[in-house]
């Protein structure tokens, strides 16, 4: 028998506090319409200061899993993907095993910035396939609050924080069609965050993101062509055999320019970025989960999910949900 990942649980968690564009404008030089017309982001969640990121994962993780109707024991790998961990070590994956009081699983973690939840996917379809594991939770969680410069308007007004989570499972039935996940360390200058307590670079003492938007912008448009092209051929599909896109949520701009590469009408894109920002690893998780919750995403359907983050790290996954 064949042996394939299927997603039977989605979860996801979105911290209390909004902050708008508007209670930005009042901390640094910028407006609603500015951040609007060139990101279209409204509103970001904050998480309070209470709140980690294994916290958050614990909330979404037992979303999914009220989702699936299983209990955490019936987890066997346990991956999560963030670049703002509890700590360095223990793993996060570890401290959400903790959490969740699951005692036979592996946990790590995924650090691929905004693709972390792709690769982590990626990963755990490997694992599934290759009967190493039966039942894997995948969590992306990010504070991106806490690594962002409050007082640089060029990316403060980007970032949101929240958490992102599916349960994967061993089935005869083929979900997941194909990943695809690559990176570029060339261009690791072009976005970054600086560990200051190991690697303190003058300009950025305090481990804030750094970003050139626009060089940022012209690779990641480029690159998530190509993989829809990547991702097509190896599945032996048509643009046209997609039923939802469901993008990084980065900026409506870079979405926007890979809805028209599909031929697909944004009706057919997912977008949550008006109202959440850019919660970098979260983000696809997030943003699957509420189409899957508002009845959306339907079983059966074709899903192509993609991401772009620093690195450069890139990667797909094409779903039949």
């Amino acid at each position: 028998m064949n042996r394939y990942a299927r997603i039977i649980g989605t979860g996801g968690y979105l911290p209390e506090k909004v902050l708008t564009n508007n209670d930005i404008s009042l901390m640094v030089d910028t407006s609603d319409s500015w951040i609007f017309e060139r990101t279209g982001i409204k509103s970001r969640h904050i998480a309070d200061a209470t709140e980690t990121a294994s916290s958050m994962a614990e909330i979404a993780a037992r979303d999914a899993l009220a989702a699936a109707q299983i209990e955490p024991d019936a987890v066997d790998l346990i991956i999560v993907a963030t670049g703002t961990p509890d700590r360095v070590y223990p793993s996060t994956g570890c401290i959400l095993q903790q959490r969740l009081g699951i005692k036979n699983a592996v946990a790590f973690d995924v650090q691929a910035a905004c693709s972390g939840s792709v690769f982590a996917l990626s990963i755990a379809d490997q694992y599934i396939k290759s009967g190493a594991a039966k039942t894997a939770l995948i969590v992306g969680t990010e504070l991106c609050s806490r690594i962002v410069d409050w007082a640089d308007r060029s990316t403060c007004v980007l970032f949101g924080d929240g958490a992102g989570a599916l349960l994967l499972q061993a089935s005869d039935q083929q979900g997941v069609l194909s990943t695809h996940i690559h990176s570029d360390g060339e261009f690791g200058n072009l976005l970054y965050c600086p560990n200051p307590q190991v690697s303190p670079e003058a300009n950025n003492a305090h481990g804030y993101i750094t970003m050139q938007g626009n060089e940022v912008f012209k690779v990641a448009v480029n690159t998530l062509g190509k993989i829809v092209d990547e991702t097509l051929a190896a599945n032996h599909l048509e643009l046209s055999a997609i039923d939802w896109l469901v993008p990084h949520q980065a900026n409506i701009r870079i979405i926007a320019a890979t809805a028209k590469k599909l031929k697909m009408p944004m009706e057919q894109v997912v977008v949550t970025l008006e109202t959440q920002g850019n919660t970098s690893s979260a983000s696809v998780l997030l943003a699957f989960n509420e189409a899957v919750r508002d009845n959306r995403i339907q079983r059966g359907q074709i899903v192509l999910l993609e991401a772009f983050g620093a690195g450069f790290t890139w990667g797909s996954a094409l779903i039949r949900y």
